[in-house]
């Protein structure tokens, strides 16, 4: 079982933010989405900024210990969620 759960890109494509869990570590993920054109993404060009905390609260309660930003690519994906694993 996978300590870190990431949603799809498809997800993040359609601008949608994401926090989770796992024991005391906290993640929220934001996609920085830019359209090609009005109904397609440019993932060249989009983002997802990644910030983590530990604690039991809320990310607006709660002081961020790291902040990174990713490409909105499989790759991406993949190395966001190795960073967040990283940090645990």
């Amino acid at each position: 079982m996978d300590k870190i759960y990431l949603p799809t890109l498809h997800w993040f494509a359609m601008k949608n933010p994401f926090t989770g869990s796992f024991g005391d570590f906290r993640y929220r993920v934001v996609p920085k989405v830019t359209m090609a054109t009005s109904k397609e993404v440019d993932f060249e060009n989009s983002s997802l900024v990644a910030e983590f905390w530990h604690g039991p609260f809320c990310y607006e309660k709660s002081t961020v210990e790291g902040e990174n930003v990713f490409p909105l690519n499989e790759d991406g994906r993949e190395a966001l969620k190795y960073w967040l694993t990283e940090n645990i």
